[in-house]
């Protein structure tokens, strides 16, 4: 799907609300104040801040202090000066970078920053850099030619991940396709055993990079937020507070176009006229192995459409990005924060400055709400099969330039199911039965009539008949293992198994009748069903994807001995590679690097399971996968009288080599586990690891 990718993205945040002037420091002065730092044993900054500004000075000196190297060197990215600091396998990214102008934006995107918010951007660049100052010590030598870090650099660090990567990246031939995957859940009061709403943030993203989340407790005037940003970013984009929470997946938005260019002579066509290419000389610097600089000299061309590429064809494609200029992605974010019902909610979102994400949200009052959010393109024809893959570029009518207000976006709050949810299916399966009609909404929005996948069905199935769901239900659901597909074609599989059976087949079966259906690290017959599976397509089932049964098709064999013959081929390469049949799931799969590893749970969306892991084979040992991918952040919170969450972050809370957090959430995975959200600083204080206390000085 070309909107999840890894090689362009855009980020860009708004805020609303205008905080109340005893919420940060007058402009034109100076002042110091106070910011408190409690880290907790699970590697969590809860930053107390006397003002907002200082808050945020804490939160960028805590980023820093667990992810220093990642950091500078994503920022050095976002300059388009990667390459000069580091070499010549930067240099792709540089030109994706200088190409779309990112740097130069930023400097605008700065100056178009809002009052109020400006101060706390501000503040988060000056924690980025005191730590930096007081920690040298701390910091990679080959990063620190990075510093100072500017608040340019940081807005161009949004841009780049949220607009280059998340929401352009396919159109611009990234390197890697993301597999799609995250999942949210937000409980209405009705469906609720407390009669609490509650919400299950879950996004699923590579375990890398930019990728990375940074878990964190924000308290200031006005603000207290508990949640996780991408690393980089100065706000939290995935949060609750008191009243509210919102989680982010990956929607089936079309904000990026590519292309396809009618070469003539030295320019190109648009409507039958010869058009001249606007050009751009710009010189990056590529550092050698011996140190040295070389300088290379490039000429950008730009369309009418937009920035050009060729394709190793010859061919030549402008590419269309919407939402690559809007100034205030991380304003916005910060404001979804601050809002203390849905009014104030859903005007920060009605900013529209996120190009994309779907938003699942619930808060105390009740309301759950699911948004197709972004910014979707004002098209002039088609629908969204019409605009996947190249464009003709010759046409000016296809060159769009306005975009869709929030009124028209598909939404849908307080359904009469008691919930909504998405794993990055379309809107209108955002609850069961659907409330949403696609015919009401422009045939471009989103995808109409494809089938929904086997993971977007398990997320509906493992809810939609409960009626009343207790928090601790919702944290089994949440890290519910089970396979979709074994639960439509396991007892098919073992009943054309007694129909056409052989001395392997039937030992397969014996397996597989044992099995619980799950990929919990010691169940026994996963592995064996998955290689089945892998095997398995879409036409190879008695019945299809049906519309009318959108949660409980494709199902049955058609061709039940194809099917047998089809396991004894796979158990055959099960017992050669392992010795035998029942090896146990976490026995081949496991989470954390060789010598720090956990046998592992979970798997592929492919089988339609929720917990989604994606898994590598392990180079220096082919017999074994490792975790690469898939559950990151985990927030489970119940908005009753008093405040309720269980939390994870896979990985760990850093990723600075050495550092005590960095990677210490493997053994929780394995154990399928989550922990307290700690939110009261007498419990913060109980499980003290480490307390510091910094002064920020606000200079104009």
């Amino acid at each position: 799907m070309k909107f999840l990718t890894t090689t362009l993205l855009l980020l860009t945040l708004t805020a609303t609300a205008q905080p109340t002037t005893r919420e940060r420091l007058p402009i034109g002065k100076s002042a110091n104040s106070t910011v408190e730092i409690l880290w907790d044993t699970a590697g969590v900054p809860h930053i107390y801040g006397q003002t907002l500004e200082s808050m945020y000075y804490g939160f960028g000196y805590a980023q820093m202090q667990n992810h220093a190297n990642l950091l500078l060197r994503l920022y050095g990215q976002a300059r388009g000066r990667a390459a000069e600091y580091w070499g010549p396998e930067y240099l792709d990214s540089d030109k994706i970078v200088t190409l779309f102008g990112v740097p130069q934006q930023a400097q605008q995107q700065y100056t178009q920053q809002d009052q109020e918010y400006r101060p706390y951007l501000d503040g988060f660049v000056s924690g980025l850099n005191a730590y930096a100052k007081a920690h040298p010590e701390a910091i990679g030598a080959e990063f620190k030619q990075v510093l100072p870090i500017t608040p340019q650099d940081v807005l161009a660090h949004i841009s780049r991940v949220i607009c280059l990567e998340f929401t352009g990246g396919a159109e611009a031939g990234a390197a890697r396709v993301m597999p799609p995957g995250s999942n949210a859940y937000a409980i209405a009061p009705a469906k609720s055993a407390s009669r609490n709403a509650m919400l299950m943030a879950n996004p699923h993203l590579p375990w890398e990079g930019f990728f990375l989340f940074f878990e964190a407790h924000l308290n200031g005037p006005g603000l207290v937020a508990y949640g996780a940003s991408l690393v980089g970013q100065p706000v939290l984009n995935i949060a609750f507070n008191q009243n509210l929470g919102w989680t982010h997946t990956v929607n089936t938005i079309d904000a990026a176009d590519r292309y396809a260019l009618t070469l003539q002579d030295d320019g190109y066509v648009l409507d039958g006229v010869k058009q001249a290419f606007e050009k751009k000389n710009v010189t990056l610097q590529v550092r050698q192995s011996d140190g040295q600089l070389k300088p290379q000299q490039l000429t950008y061309q730009y369309s009418q459409h937009g920035p050009v590429m060729e394709s190793k064809d010859g061919k030549a494609y402008a590419f269309r990005f919407a939402g690559l200029t809007n100034p205030a992605m991380a304003a916005q974010h910060h404001s979804m924060a601050k809002a203390k019902n849905l009014a104030e909610f859903e005007a920060a979102l009605q900013r529209l400055q996120l190009p994309m994400f779907n938003v699942i949200y619930a808060d105390g009052a009740g309301n759950v709400l699911y948004v197709f959010n972004g910014n979707v393109p004002v098209r002039s024809e088609g629908d969204w099969r019409y605009w996947q893959g190249a464009i003709d570029g010759s046409l000016a009518k296809h060159i769009w330039t306005q975009t869709h207000p929030y009124k028209d976006l598909p939404r849908v709050l307080n359904p009469p199911s008691g919930f909504v949810q998405n794993a990055n299916d379309a809107p209108w399966s955002c609850t069961y039965p659907a409330v949403l009609d696609p015919n009401a909404f422009p045939k471009y929005m989103s995808p109409v009539g494809m089938p929904l996948r086997l993971r977007p069905q398990r997320s509906i199935n493992l809810i939609k008949d409960d009626a009343s769901i207790s928090f601790e239900e919702l944290m089994d659901y949440k890290l519910n293992t089970g396979l979709e597909a074994a639960d439509r074609f396991l007892d098919d599989l073992l009943a054309a198994v007694e129909q056409y059976p052989d001395s392997l087949t039937r030992q397969a079966a014996s397996v597989l009748r044992t099995w619980d259906k799950t990929t919990n690290r010691d169940s026994k017959g996963a592995v064996l069903f998955t290689a089945w599976f892998d095997r398995f397509n879409p036409g190879m089932a008695a019945v299809g994807w049906d519309a009318t049964r959108s949660v409980s098709t494709p199902d049955g064999l058609k061709d039940p001995k194809k099917a047998v013959e089809l396991l004894g081929a796979v158990a055959a390469q099960v017992r050669q590679r392992y010795g035998r049949l029942d090896i146990a799931w976490g026995e081949v799969n496991r989470f954390g690097p060789a010598g720090n590893d956990y046998p592992a749970n979970g798997g592929s969306e492919h089988y339609g399971i929720y917990r989604t892991i994606q898994f590598v084979p392990d180079p220096k040992q082919p017999q074994l996968n490792r975790a690469v991918a898939g559950d990151t952040y985990v927030a489970i919170t119940e908005f009753g009288k008093k405040l309720r969450a269980q939390v994870s972050l896979s990985y760990g809370n850093a990723s600075q080599p050495g550092h005590k957090h960095n990677g210490d959430g493997w053994k929780l995975m394995s154990e399928k586990k989550l922990r307290e959200a700690l939110l009261d600083k007498s419990t913060i204080l109980q499980q003290l690891e480490k307390k510091e206390t910094l002064r920020y000085s606000t200079n104009p």
